[in-house]
Formats: structure tokens, sequence, C-alpha cells
């Protein structure tokens, strides 16, 4: 057995030969995996081997359609066969909501490029005649849906591996994983120690375990998954002999996916009173055996399913396939750099293997070797959650996820599970004043607040909610007097040291701005793309206070910390400062009443440091409700302090809290992106707009400088821009196409209803070469089209008068 190496892959499932191939692919070929036993086994062995594109994030779903096109691929360089049928899939819809998901998944499977439609009762019949029509309104037909050979599958990953110059040890359990000095690991096996320089977790079932050698906690829970295989299916047959093989068919009503199995069929269930495996850790010794069978928990299913699919009832039961398999508290898998340790890399979670695995293997391997993936990966990425979680946390959202794998997943849903667990000290407070709570990143966020005749909880929906009027309420307060929510919602963090602003022009491509004053800047990955949305607070020479999205602390933690010097501290105080944003025209009024310092000649964009109340704070002049206001902070104990003088003073303005929903709304007057929506790293500063924010002047050196240069000189091919979309009761969320001339041109990042102006706003990606004033498109909501208009002047204070006056 090799003794080093420059990667040891952990498991020897789908997804580990997966990354070990892809990092052959690109070029790495000093590489080995380690399984304790034999190839597959695990998850993998018991899977049903079925795969789709259907993913409510297009960037997983180009992920699942990368992995599907990819098979053809392996079977090509290896001689094997992966048992490929694509028989092709239609998800059914039984009511309009499930039908509006179907066809705002289209929608977006339009500019994606995919070639899935939405069918009617009668096309589905005759596609999948085993299905009983009664009560469907629907469904969306994807033909590249279809299933595989696990097993085979698996070993030609394996063999592609081989062929590209990887070592594959069998038989070879890992028990120890220890870190030298240098950051490469000693990995301590049944058969020897093998020095590597960096390690892949793709442990499956034993993901947690691997991970606890090196002292890390996977956010991972194993449930209980059960398949039923039948014996010959009279209708199944005829098909056969007739030369077809029949589709995949998914039931979300039944909490079930069916489809061809031999002259049979295969069917599997979602089922409600679903049980978590292993909730103490997965036995080592575990892996070709399959649990008890357990028909009473998918007793309600299979009524179900033998009202829905009647042949079903015409054959018996050939086999009962009962296994675990590991999911992820939302159900995506958990790949990436492991924050705080370095040359450790995850690629766990991946309960989709056969629709994901390729994919998974592709990104990490990308990230391994070129320093970051090609596209934006935080829906998987590894970071999206932080060092708050538990396993307490874990197990009832990983259930909560199993039982809603087949449920509508609404752009506005609140999910209840674990909840509320991290909260400020605001929390009480805010929930006796008829908050209605989401939550970022674990902690609980004030979405709105209701009247105490309004229900306190917002309806699920695709078109305008239940909370359209509270939010409504929100934002006139804000324009027309003074409002106030917590800044709970970004990431702080504390740069300090002597050469802490020489790091910040090196990480960050905008202007370091002089004591007294804060800036705004992207921060960019070293091929240019946009990483961070950041504003910079120089509190004195040698301190800074950075400010971002809070969902994001461990993915920006993991960037600085990776790029860290000597001479410069880097803290993460995200947690331990809050405080709160006033804003409104009365705004310079409140917070007059509350400090002896004089505020009047403090303009937009400074900072001062004051005492408001008994409360030290740090206070900056700025807004992202593109009103005059202040962001205020202070220590965490003091929060609440700072809320009784501020409300006070507050009171003779009539002030108002508000929440996230109205924030959404408020920026959408100035055409405010969004972390996440209109900045992720699948865009680059010059699409967005943001690099007026870059400061080429600076002599600094400054990461990704060359590439946002060369973009600068050759301009961008396509442009962030805004439009005003004649909508009605439904408006833009994301991903929806925009349409010029009957052609798909560009798509939409996010949007929303404007309450200040009364207009349905949508921001989006359209060729610069139509990015002018006036450019009239359609845009696609829930299936019909939309008339929308370009538009450049803002909502409100368009000469930013307000804002900045």
């Amino acid at each position: 057995m090799k003794t080093t190496t420059r990667v040891a892959v952990i498991g020897g499932g789908v997804v580990g030969c997966s990354v070990l191939y892809h990092l052959t692919k690109l070029g790495w070929s000093d590489v080995m995996l380690l399984e304790r036993s034999e190839l597959t086994s695990g998850s993998t062995w018991h899977a049903a081997g079925g795969f789709h594109t259907l993913n409510s994030d297009t960037n997983m779903a180009a992920l699942q359609g990368y992995t599907i096109t990819l098979y053809r691929e392996l079977e090509k360089i290896t001689g094997m066969s992966c048992g490929l049928h694509h028989v092709g899939g239609v998800t059914l819809a039984d009511s309009q909501e499930r039908f509006d998901m179907l066809k705002a998944e289209r929608a977006k499977h339009r500019f994606m490029g995919l070639k899935t439609e939405i069918v009617g009762p009668e096309e589905i019949a005759k596609i999948a005649p085993v299905t009983n029509i009664d009560g469907i309104l629907g469904g969306l037909y994807d033909p590249l849906d279809g299933h595989l050979d696990p097993s085979g599958t698996t070993h030609a990953y394996a063999k592609a591996a081989r062929m590209g110059g990887a070592t594959i040890e069998t038989h070879c359990k890992v028990t120890q994983t220890n870190q030298r000095a240098d950051g490469s690991w000693d990995v301590v096996t049944d058969k020897g120690t093998i020095h590597a320089e960096h390690i892949v977790n793709a442990g499956g079932l034993w993901a947690r375990e691997v991970g606890a050698m090196a002292g890390i906690y996977f956010p991972l829970h194993p449930m209980e998954h059960q398949y039923i295989v039948t014996d010959e299916v009279p209708k199944i047959a005829e098909i056969i002999d007739n030369g077809g093989e029949h589709p995949h068919v998914m039931d979300p009503a039944g909490e079930s996916y069916l489809r061809q199995e031999g002259r049979g069929l295969c069917i599997g269930f979602y089922e409600q009173p679903c049980k978590p495996w292993a909730v103490d850790g997965t036995p080592w010794d575990f892996g070709h055996e399959l649990l008890a069978d357990n028909f009473d928990k998918i007793e309600a299913s299979i009524d179900f399913a033998y009202k829905r699919f009647p042949a079903l009832a015409e054959a018996g039961v050939k086999s009962v396939i009962h296994g675990p398999f590991t999911f992820a508290p939302d159900g995506n898998p958990l790949v990436g750099p492991v924050p705080g340790v370095r040359n450790y890399w995850s690629a766990c979670g991946v309960m989709a293997g056969f629709s994901q695995g390729g994919g998974v293997g592709l990104m990490l391997a990308q990230w391994m070797v070129d320093g970051e993936p090609e596209r934006d990966t935080m829906a998987l990425d590894c970071a999206r959650f932080g060092d708050w979680i538990t396993p307490g946390y874990t197990l009832p959202k990983v259930i909560e996820n199993y039982q809603k794998r087949f449920s509508i997943a609404y752009p506005n849903e609140e999910l209840p599970a674990a909840r509320p667990f991290r909260t400020t000290p605001m929390y009480d407070i805010f929930d006796q004043m008829g908050a209605v709570w989401g939550q970022q990143y674990g902690l609980e966020v004030a979405n709105y607040f209701a009247n105490s005749d309004e229900p306190r909880f917002e309806t699920p929906s695709f078109r305008r909610s239940n909370a359209f009027a509270a939010t409504a309420r929100e934002v006139k307060a804000v324009r027309g007097s003074v409002g106030i929510n917590e800044v709970h919602n970004f990431g702080k963090y504390r740069i300090s040291g002597a050469g802490a602003r020489a790091w910040l022009d090196r990480i960050m491509a905008g202007r370091v701005p002089q004591p007294r004053r804060i800036s705004l800047t992207p921060m960019l990955s070293h091929q240019g793309r946009l990483i961070g949305d950041f504003t910079i607070s120089c509190l004195s020479e040698h301190e800074f206070q950075l400010t971002a999205s809070y969902g994001a602390q461990a993915y920006h933690m993991r960037w600085f910390l990776q790029h860290q010097v000597a001479g410069v501290d880097i803290q993460n105080v995200s947690d331990s400062r809050n405080g709160f944003q006033i804003a409104g025209p009365q705004a310079s009024a409140v917070l007059q009443a509350c400090t002896r310092t004089d505020i009047s000649d403090m303009r937009f964009m400074d900072l001062r440091q004051m005492t408001i109340g008994v409360v030290d704070c740090l206070v900056q002049r700025i807004s992202y409700t593109g009103d005059l206001g202040y962001e205020i902070y202070c220590d965490l104990p003091s929060q609440r302090a700072l809320w009784s003088c501020l409300w006070q003073a507050g009171k003779p303005h009539d002030m108002r809290p508000f929440g996230m929903r109205a924030m959404m709304s408020l920026r959408l007057d100035k055409f405010f992106g969004s972390w996440m929506r209109e900045y992720s790293p699948d865009y680059t500063a010059a699409e967005t707009g943001l690099d007026r924010f870059i400061s080429f002047k600076k002599t600094a050196d400054f990461i990704g400088r060359a590439k946002a240069e060369a973009e600068q000189k050759a301009g961008s091919a396509r442009r962030l821009c805004a439009f005003e979309v004649a909508a009605t009761d439904a408006d833009i969320t994301a991903y929806e196409p925009i349409s010029l001339g009957g052609e798909v041109v560009g798509f939409c990042t996010s949007g929303g209803y404007s309450h200040h102006a009364q207009k349905s706003i949508a921001l989006g990606f359209v060729p610069t070469k139509h990015a002018q004033e006036g450019l009239e498109v359609e845009i696609e909501i829930l299936g019909q089209m939309h008339e929308a208009r370009l538009i450049t002047t803002a909502l409100f204070d368009p000469e930013g008068t307000r804002m900045r006056g």
C-alpha cells in the first residue's frame, strides 16, 4: 500500500469514486481512495438508482444535469455499462399550488436550456399509462429522467479513476486522522499510516464518525428509507413486449416515486411517520445489510399509491429494500473546504448520489485543483452551516426535510422544526409586538409585525401572501416618518493590527476608507467573481469593522483565514455586537434626542463613536432602505438599554418596527441588490454594477484585479437591470426567464412589490446590448407571460437628496 499521497479520499461509495475520478480528470493523479469494506458498501449498493434534474435551486439542477450526461462519457472511457435507462419522468400536480410550483420550475428550465415541458392529464395518461389521472391537473415532463445500475456506475467511476492514475485500497479501515503542523495529514488505517496533503471525507453513512476523528462535527443524520419491487405487472409486461419502457412518475401528493423494474414496478416513499437511524452513531460493522421490513410506517403511503397506480394492486411484492441514507438539515450535500481546518474537504450528505454525485465530484475537484469551482456552490457549500449547529438541531431538521421531500417548496416558507433556537435580546420584546418570525443561519429574525387581529403566521404561497398589508404598513412608516429594526442580519468582523489596512487593500477590491468614514466594496475571487458585498468602517488607522450578509459568516471567515497574514487580527463578532437601524425622514430627530453628541454635521458615509442614552455605540450614517438612516452598533448586553432609549425617543414621531419583508421592498425602490440574489459567485462586479465601487486607481494588487481589469476593458456581455412588471397577484421571486421577441435572453435574480411606488419590480440580467431605458420584454410568472419595461430611474429619492443630504 502507498504510504504517501496528495489526496486521501475516505469512502468508496458513488460520491467518493466520483471525487477520485474528477481529480484525475483535472490532472491530479497522485490520489487514492480508502474503503473500509468493498466499493458501494453503505448506502450506494441498495440505492434505487434513479436520477432527475428537477431541483428548486438552479445551480443544483445544473449539477444534476451534468451528472446525468456524464454517464455516457464514463461508459465510453471505461467500456463498462452503467445500466442506463433514459426513460423520462413526469412529476404530478394534484392541486393548483403544486401546479404553480411546476410551472415556476419549467420557467427556470427555459433559460437553463433544459427541455422540460408542462403536460396535461391526457398526455400523462399516454406517457405513464399506469397512472390514475383522477384529480391530476397536470405535470412536468423531463426527458432526462431515468435510472441506472448503482454498482456498475460506481465501479465505472472507479475504473476511470484508476485509468487516470488513482489508487484504490479496499478493506482498509481508517481509524485516525491526525494533522501535522504544516497542514498535511497522517491517515492511520488498519493497514498502516498514509501521509496525505489533503483529506476528502466522503464517508457517507460514516461521515460523522470520520469527521469526529479530526474534531469536526458534520450536521448529518441517516434516515431509514424503504422501497418495494413488485412481481410482474401485466401493463408493464405489455409495454416491454412492444419494445417500450415505462417512465418514472413522481407523485408528491403520495410522497412516492415509481419506475419500471424488470417486468414489474419499483416504488419508494418519503413517508410522514419516518424514522431516523443510528442516532448515536453508525456501527462500523454495518454495510451490506438491510434493515428489517417496516410496512407499518408506509401503510398510508401504500394505500395512496394503490389509488394512484392501480396496477400495483395486481402484483405481489417481490422484494423490499429498507436501508439508511444520510441527509443534511436542508437536504443538500455538504461539499467544500471545511471552515477552520486546513486541507480537509467534505463530500458528504449527498442523498441523491446518482443525480448529484457527478456534479459534486466535479465541483470539489475544481475547488481543490483550481482554487474555486466554476459556479456558485453556496447551496451545497459546507460553510452554509456555522459552528452554532448541534446534533440536537440537526436531527429534527433532517426529519423535517425528509417529510417535506416531496412537498411544495414555497419562496416565502419558513420551516418550524428546531425553532426558536438562536435569538437576540430583542426576541421577547418583538414577539410581544406581533413579530412573525423567520430564520437566517439559525437565528430568529422578524419578517414583519402583525396587528392583533391578524394571524401570526405567513401563509406559504407563490402569490402575494397575507404579509402584504403588514409589509405595506411598515414601508409607509419608514418612508413617511421613521422605522426601526435590528442589524442582526449583518455579519460583523473586527479587523485590527498594524497590517490591517494593507491586508484590507489586498482582500477588498474597493477603497479602504480613512478614519471616521465608511466605504462599500465588493470582495472578489481569484477569477474575479463576487464572493462578498461589504461595508468597511474605519474606526482608527489600525482598527476596522466589516459588515456583510449574516448567513455568509463561515464562508467569509474561511476566506479571511485562508489569506490571513502576520500583523492582522481577524475576529467574527457577528453575535457579540448587535444594535438597530433607524430609517426615514425623522431618523435624525430620533437619534439627536438620544445623544448629547451634535450629529448635525454628520455626513452620508460618516461614522461616529457616541453615547446613546447610557450605551456606547458606533453610529454609521447609511441605510439599506435607501432613506435617511443610521446603523447603530453596540455590545450585545447593552442592546435592550439601547432599544429603550431609541423607542422612547421615537414615540413622538410614531416610530414603528419593521421586518425583513419591508426591508426587501424598500431596497427595490433604489434597485439595491442582495447577497445570493443579485450578488453571488455566479456573477462579476461589472455584470452587477458593483464595479463602480472597485478602486482601479489604488496601487494594491487586490485579489481578482487582473480579471476585473480585463472585464472593465472588454465590457461585460450581460448587465443587471431593473424592470417594472405588469404583474397582478404574483411577483418575481428568482430565475424567471426574460424574453425579447419570443426568445429567452435573460433571467431574473429577484424581485417583489414596491409598496412605496405600488409597482411590481424585477431585477435581472439581459445582454448589455439590450440594457437600455424603456426596453420592453416579457417575464414569465407561474406559466403566464407579463409585460415588463426596463427602468433606470429609482422609484424613491432618485437624486439621493434624502439619503445623502
